[in-house]
């Protein structure tokens, strides 16, 4: 199905989706604090807020701001603005903080991340944890969404795996977007058919094939199997997170209390799924509390 969309109505849902992703992100991130209970969680009894967000949220603040400012992704300028806005006690790895460190003293992006992990570069899952919004803004073409993650991925993850995290994020919220337009909600199976049609080759892409012979498994078992991002590495995160937003599209606070009791990087598995579910039911599928609880986020994210 094709859509004409204007730039306001792309904008809109690029930052419903970020909504979504900063929600997940900073309740997700609770659970890492003591005294925190996950079966509050799945009792319907959140943490009192406020909640802040984590480097996740940041850097999609960014993604949102490139999208906002170029309709793309320009890889000099959003390389400048994560180095210029990283504040490490947000939670950045160690090694994003290298890389946004050398960048910001002045160093090329591209010899900053092909040079990280001896040369291998990251396979992390921050290209994947940042992208959603990102799909969101093009439900008209995830070929599109794509190519743009894979821009918007390089700046700081220059292995295979962690690019090939970014694009399964975005393809998967510009296929839950579509959806929103279409007004049909994707099945399962096909959306993760979707999703790994233009994911590159690999053990990400890999992952979700065997994402897609989980689909009818409790969600311990299909984490336990595909991983919940403990390893922080991409293909440890990405498939479990397109196989929640898969079953849950409908439902945002069933995805993010399955994301935060499947344990492991929460904070980041929440961000991701928040951003996909997300773009499918927009803002009224947020809870108005859980909303407001969430700390503000910056003005320059548009």
């Amino acid at each position: 199905m094709r859509f004409v969309l204007h730039e306001n109505t792309r904008r809109g849902y690029a930052a419903e989706s970020l909504a979504g992703l900063s929600v997940g992100d900073a309740l997700g991130a609770q659970y890492f604090m003591v005294g925190r209970r996950v079966a509050d969680l799945v009792a319907g009894v959140v943490p009192p807020p406020v909640w802040e967000w984590t480097d996740d949220t940041e850097m999609a603040c960014s993604i949102t701001w490139m999208l906002n400012e170029a309709g793309r992704i320009d890889p000099d300028r959003l390389a400048e603005a994560f180095a210029e806005r990283c504040e490490p006690l947000r939670g950045y790895g160690v090694g994003a903080f290298i890389i946004l460190r050398r960048v910001r003293g002045g160093a090329p992006w591209q010899q900053a991340a092909t040079e990280a992990f001896e040369g291998q570069g990251s396979c992390g899952n921050g290209a994947a944890m940042r992208v959603a919004p990102l799909g969101a803004y093009f439900p008209d073409d995830p070929k599109r969404a794509a190519e743009e993650a894979v821009a918007s991925a390089m700046v700081t993850h220059a292995h295979p795996e962690g690019v090939a995290g970014a694009v399964a994020v975005a393809v998967a919220a510009s296929h839950a977007c579509a959806g929103r337009l279409s007004g049909t909600r994707p099945k399962p199976g096909p959306f993760v058919d979707a999703v790994r049609a233009l994911t590159p080759p690999g053990r990400v892409h890999r992952g979700l094939g065997r994402a897609r012979k989980m689909l009818h498994l409790p969600a311990a078992e299909a984490a336990y199997e595909l991983g919940n991002g403990a390893a922080i590495t991409a293909q440890d995160t990405v498939p479990f997170t397109v196989w929640v937003a898969a079953r849950m599209l409908h439902d945002y606070p069933a995805a993010i209390r399955t994301c935060v009791e499947a344990g492991g990087d929460v904070d980041t598995t929440a961000a991701i799924v928040g951003g996909i579910v997300a773009a499918y039911t927009g803002l009224a599928g947020i809870p108005p509390d859980w909303l407001a609880a969430r700390e503000p986020l910056p003005t320059w994210a548009g």
